[in-house]
């Protein structure tokens, strides 16, 4: 902000208004700057790549679900199973590859110690991906 004028005795008010020429003209000077080095930054260079194979993606794991409802019956992928065929089907979905993602559907009123035994058994057979099934809060 200036303060003065041409005519001092008149006006003693600051002067009110911006100077904007300076940064007009700066901003001039980048713009002929940036439209003569554009066409620096589009120049490639020309090479003849080679080519490869690549062996496929390998294939998504399949999920095995396990259900546990509020009275504690087991359900794999919504079939009933008892706690005799549980190991077994366990050992089976360890020995696929890629190994499934074995999801644990448990009701909230579910006893802690069936899902422990559960993620025991599991792990004890050899299942490495182990996760739970959860909905989200209302209003998240």
């Amino acid at each position: 902000m200036s303060f003065g004028g041409f005519n001092d005795q008149q006006n003693n008010a600051p002067m009110a208004e911006i100077n904007v020429t300076p940064m007009v003209d700066v901003m001039l000077v980048l713009l002929v700057i940036f439209i003569l080095s554009a066409p620096l930054f589009t120049h490639a260079i020309k090479v003849d790549l080679p080519s490869a194979q690549a062996k496929p993606a390998e294939e998504k794991p399949q999920t095995v679900t396990v259900t546990v409802d509020p009275a504690g019956k087991l359900f794999w992928n919504d079939a009933p199973v008892n706690e005799a065929e549980l190991p077994l089907k366990l050992a089976a979905a360890a020995q696929l590859k890629p190994q499934p993602d074995m999801l644990i559907r448990a009701d909230k009123n579910t006893r802690y110690q069936i899902l422990a035994d559960l993620m025991a058994a599991a792990q004890a057979q050899g299942l490495n991906k182990i996760g739970f099934v959860t909905v989200p809060k209302a209003g998240q």
